[in-house]
C-alpha cells in the first residue's frame, strides 16, 4: 500500500529553471509541489529581468488554477490548502540590478525572494565557481548583501566561488544557502561543494539544498533516484537534518540551445563547462515524478519526520527566518 506522506507534506523544490508555461505548471501539480523557487534572472540585465518578471505576472493571471505567487511563508501554507503550486521568484545572478542597489527594493516588492550572488563567473559583487581566481566579496558586494539582509532576500551561493561564498557566509546577518548543489566527496566538480564547505555553511546556521543535476552526480547520466537519495544522505550526515532540503535544478522542456546559453560566460562568451547529454535520474525524469523521490527516501528507511523536514519543512523554516514572515 503506497504511503500518503508525500501528499500530506509541504513539498518545496528549491530550484527549478524549466521552460515555464502551462505544461510545466501542470507537471508541478502532478508532482505535488507546494512551492518552488523559479529562476527569472541568469545573465539578464535590469530591463530583461523586468520583462521576465512581467511574464511571470501574466502566468499568475493566466494559470491561476495551477499556480500562485509566494511572498511569505503563510502563502506557502495557503497554496497547499488551495491545491496550487506556489511560485517563489528567484535569481541566479545579481545582474538584474546592474549597479543600482536601490533596484533590490523594487524587485522585493515584485516578489523576488531569493538571489544568487554570482552565476559561474565574475560580476560586480563577487566571483563565480568557474573563474580561475576568486577575489571574494567586493566592497559593493558587502553593500548589496547588507541591503538584501535588510529587505529579507535570501542570499544563494550555489554557483559562487569558494572564497566569495565564505565571505558571504561570514558577513551576512541572515541565514544563507546553497539552494542547489552536490557534494564533491561523491564527485569532484567545480560546481560541487567540499565536505569542508558544507560543514562551514551548516555550522553557521546556513542551509544546503541538494540538486540532482546529472553531470554533478556520482554516476552521471546513469544515475537513478536512489543515487540522488544517496547524495542527500551524504549531505545530511555532514550538515544535520534541520539544515538540508531539495533543489532539483529541473531544466524540463529545454534543449541544447539553452545549455549552450547557460554554459557560456554571460550567455555568449567563453565556454565554461560541457555538460554532455543531460539525462535526469531514472525515476525522476520529470517534475511530475517528484513523489518517487519521497518514496525512495521511505525505501531507504528514513523516518517520516526526517522526510518531511527534507522535502519541505526545512525550506519553510529557512524562508521564515530570512523573510521574517
Amino acid at each position: 500500500m503506497p504511503s500518503d506522506l508525500h501528499d500530506r507534506s509541504i513539498v518545496i523544490d528549491g530550484l527549478i529553471i524549466s521552460d515555464f508555461g502551462r505544461p510545466v505548471f501542470e507537471d508541478m501539480r502532478k508532482g505535488g509541489l507546494t512551492a518552488a523557487n523559479c529562476t527569472c534572472c541568469v545573465w539578464e540585465n535590469f530591463t530583461e529581468t523586468m520583462r521576465n518578471v512581467m511574464r511571470w505576472k501574466a502566468y499568475f493571471r493566466e494559470h491561476a488554477d495551477l499556480i500562485t505567487q509566494i511572498y511569505t511563508t503563510a502563502d506557502i501554507q495557503a497554496a497547499k490548502e488551495a491545491g496550487k503550486t506556489g511560485i517563489i521568484l528567484g535569481w541566479q545572478n545579481i545582474t538584474g540590478i546592474e549597479d543600482q542597489i536601490g533596484y533590490l527594493g523594487l524587485f522585493k516588492e515584485l516578489g523576488v525572494g531569493i538571489i544568487q550572488m554570482a552565476y559561474n563567473t565574475q560580476n560586480l559583487v563577487g566571483t563565480g565557481c568557474y573563474e580561475s581566481r576568486d577575489g571574494g566579496l567586493s566592497d559593493f558586494g558587502h553593500d548589496v548583501l547588507g541591503e538584501m539582509n535588510r529587505l529579507g532576500i535570501l542570499a544563494d551561493l550555489s554557483h559562487v566561488g569558494p572564497k566569495t561564498s565564505e565571505d558571504v557566509i561570514l558577513a551576512s546577518r541572515q541565514r544563507v544557502a546553497y539552494s542547489h548543489c552536490l557534494p564533491a566527496g561523491l564527485k569532484a566538480h567545480p560546481r560541487n561543494k567540499s565536505d569542508e564547505q558544507l560543514r562551514f555553511i551548516a555550522e553557521r546556521d546556513g542551509f544546503v539544498g541538494v540538486t540532482m543535476f546529472p553531470p554533478f552526480l556520482r554516476r552521471g547520466p546513469e544515475s537513478t533516484v536512489d543515487d540522488y537519495v544517496e547524495a542527500i544522505e551524504y549531505v545530511l550526515n555532514l550538515c544535520g537534518e534541520d539544515k538540508v532540503g531539495i533543489g532539483t535544478d529541473f531544466t524540463q522542456g529545454y534543449g541544447q540551445p539553452f545549455f549552450d546559453w547557460i554554459t557560456h560566460d554571460k550567455g555568449y562568451g567563453r565556454r565554461l563547462t560541457d555538460f554532455g547529454e543531460v539525462i535526469n535520474p531514472e525515476g525522476l525524469r520529470t517534475i511530475g515524478e517528484w513523489p518517487n523521490l519521497t518514496a525512495a527516501m521511505e525505501r531507504r528507511g528514513w523516518p517520516d519526520a526526517r522526510i518531511e523536514r527534507v522535502i519541505g519543512g526545512n525550506w519553510v523554516a529557512l524562508l521564515r527566518d530570512v523573510w521574517g514572515a
